[in-house]
């Protein structure tokens, strides 16, 4: 059985964004796939952030010292930790196997965050989202992996 696939809503173009903004821009080139998996409904569409009862807009939050935290010292960690347990809930209850997350997000950044500093310097790591869906064995993908994502259901999908 093919698998379902999460995926951020900010991808499919709703404006979920910390910005209020969408980020379809950056799977545009993918569109097509996205679409088929939509029309097969394969796509499990959640925003961890919102899920985790922020507003849209909000601030800007980064990960720091383990904490989830705006430029203005503001502390999100419960609200993007919950957004994560709904996440993963969400995820079990319609049987994904994989995720399409948005990039470098403390929530959904499967390859690589935000050092945390707000200067748009990245690091090793994963937002809590990503990282409980990988704990949980949900493999996680951002949009520069959208070909590593295609081969692995190509491995993993049966028909």
């Amino acid at each position: 059985m093919k698998g379902r696939i999460l995926i951020s809503a900010c991808l499919m173009g709703q404006p979920v964004r910390y910005d209020g903004r969408a980020n379809d821009s950056k799977v545009a080139a993918f569109q097509q796939q996205i679409l088929h998996w939509q029309q097969q409904q394969r796509l499990v569409i959640a925003c961890p952030e919102t899920l985790g009862g922020l507003p849209t807009p909000r601030p800007a939050a980064e990960i720091r010292d383990g904490r989830i935290i705006s430029r203005d010292g503001d502390d999100f960690s419960r609200q993007f930790h919950l957004g994560a347990e709904k996440t993963l809930r969400l995820a079990q209850q319609h049987d994904v196997v994989v995720a399409l997350l948005a990039d470098r997000s403390p929530s959904c950044g499967a390859n690589g965050i935000y050092d945390g500093s707000f200067s748009a310097t990245l690091t090793t790591g994963m937002g809590v989202t990503a990282a409980l869906l990988s704990q949980h064995g949900i493999r996680c993908f951002n949009p520069p992996q959208f070909d590593a994502l295609q081969h692995w259901l190509q491995q993993h999908d049966t028909p």
